[in-house]
């Protein structure tokens, strides 16, 4: 049996090149918060994915708090609905822990300019437009605005303020009090004169009886 050392080469060669290159990318931990950059606030349950490292895929608190081995020099990307996709290259540095701040833009979307109307073509609002009665007195305007059917609509559609529901109640006390202070006057018959008469008369009708 021949023995191959070529293939004992290329295969020392590959496993030589592999932990050369396992020994360059270093092993940290890495942590951080993501937030956002107009007021600085978490941006909750971030996904942060390893494109370096078969993709693996991490998540994020509901405070943008998150913490995962990786290794140096690994691109991560950092994705969350309303926010730009973001890409971090892990640096270098003495140790093996990392602390961050990610700070991920708000992703604004631009509509284009609608112009809402009540009608649903221009047609229907030539016609409307065309139907409108337009008073070019002044004074028929004014008296129709302020008439008893216009005021009381306004009335009905428009809340009262502080003061008018002040009067109201002040004007209804009153008149509850008046009403109570009538019905006790009459109540009492010595505050009667109607009692009065009553009596006048009886007392006439006893003299001329006897």
């Amino acid at each position: 049996m021949k023995f191959n050392y070529h293939f004992i080469f290329v295969l020392f060669f590959i496993l030589s090149g592999y932990a050369s290159y396992s020994q360059e990318r270093k092993i940290l931990q890495f942590s951080g918060i993501v937030e956002t950059i107009s007021s600085g606030l978490p941006v909750g349950y971030t996904t942060i994915t390893n494109e370096s490292f078969r993709n693996e895929a991490y998540m994020a608190n509901n405070e943008g708090f998150f913490s995962f081995v990786a290794h140096v020099g690994d691109t991560l990307r950092f994705t969350s609905v309303g926010y730009e996709t973001l890409r971090y290259v892990i640096p270098n540095i003495q140790g093996d822990r990392l602390s961050t701040a990610i700070v991920m833009k708000n992703l604004i979307t631009e509509l284009p300019m609608v112009t809402p109307y009540p009608w649903a073509s221009i047609e229907e609002f030539n016609i409307a437009f065309m139907n409108l009665e337009v008073d070019s007195d002044n004074i028929i305007r004014a008296k129709r605005n302020l008439s008893k059917e216009s005021l009381d609509a306004l009335a009905a559609r428009v809340p009262r303020t502080a003061d008018e529901m002040h009067n109201y109640n002040v004007n209804d006390n009153h008149r509850s009090m008046n009403n109570k202070v009538i019905n006790q006057r009459y109540a009492n018959p010595l505050l009667n004169p109607f009692a009065w008469g009553s009596l006048i008369q009886q007392i006439s009708k006893g003299k001329k009886g006897k």
